[in-house]
C-alpha cells in the first residue's frame, strides 16, 4: 500500500513554513496561490488541501 505524500507547499509568508522535504513556494497573493496550486495539481496529478491560514499543500494520494 502506498502512503500519501506532501509534494508541494504553497504559502503566503515564508515564516509560516519550515523546511521539511517538500518544495515551498511563496506567493503573497491568494489568486496566485490558487493558480499555482491548480496548475501543479493538474501536472502532478495531486490533490490540493487548503489549511485556511494562507497555506496550501499538494498531496499525492
Amino acid at each position: 500500500m502506498e502512503r500519501d505524500e506532501v509534494i508541494y507547499i504553497i504559502a503566503d509568508d515564508k515564516d509560516k513554513v519550515v523546511a521539511g522535504g517538500a518544495p515551498i513556494l511563496i506567493a503573497p497573493e491568494e489568486v496566485e496561490r490558487e493558480r499555482l496550486a491548480l496548475y501543479l495539481s493538474r501536472i502532478l496529478n495531486a490533490m490540493v488541501h487548503d489549511l485556511e491560514n494562507g497555506v496550501l499543500i499538494l498531496v499525492k494520494h
